[in-house]
């Protein structure tokens, strides 16, 4: 009976899962070293390639991880980009607000107030700015970076080094570590 069950033919998967064993093993005879040798050795060839696929597809998976994981980072700390830059040009005017007040008016005991609520109004935007990484960008005084200031036009000046910032016309801000609007400066030159 068992000798029936060796000359049966194979079903579809039992062949297909020989495939590539040598025939002198499938038949289950004597199958020559040499035979036998080759197909542990394409095997041992298979595994390692296999190995390797699993550890090159880890990578990748782990990379992709990471590169998720700071791009979701970089969205929380830079969500509010576009908001912040819109409210840059509020930032300004209450500023400008603030510089053309008289200074009469600081006395006047009618005045007093609003210019007070101005000022707290100013003081409470820097704070929130603050609280959410803008910085403004220091500009006087030093030479012109620009990767954070932005020339726009030259003075004459015996002064200060040519290339120094000495006019500011509208301050520069950072969100973190990355640049949310120029500084627009003027830079001094030597005099003609």
């Amino acid at each position: 009976m068992i000798d029936d069950a060796k000359d049966a033919p194979l079903d579809e998967a039992a062949e297909k899962e020989l495939e590539g064993v040598p025939d002198a093993l499938r038949e289950g005879g004597e199958a020559d070293e040499g035979a036998a040798d080759d197909a542990i050795a394409q095997l041992r060839n298979d595994l390692d390639a296999a190995k390797q696929d699993v550890l090159y597809a880890r990578a990748e998976t782990q990379n992709l991880r990471r590169r998720m994981e700071k791009d979701v980072a970089d969205a929380r700390a830079y969500a509010a980009t576009g908001f912040a830059r819109d409210i840059l040009s509020v930032a300004d005017n209450l500023a400008r607000a603030i510089e053309s007040l008289p200074a009469d008016l600081h006395d006047d005991p009618r005045m007093k107030v609003f210019v007070t609520g101005i000022e707290a109004t100013q003081r409470e935007l820097e704070k929130v700015f603050g609280q959410h990484g803008i910085t403004r960008v220091a500009a006087k005084g030093l030479p012109l970076d620009p990767n954070q200031h932005q020339a726009m036009l030259e003075v004459p000046s015996d002064e200060h080094e040519p290339g120094t910032i000495v006019q500011e016309m509208q301050p520069g801000y950072m969100i973190k570590d990355r640049l949310l609007r120029p500084a627009m400066v003027g830079v001094a030159k030597k005099p003609d």
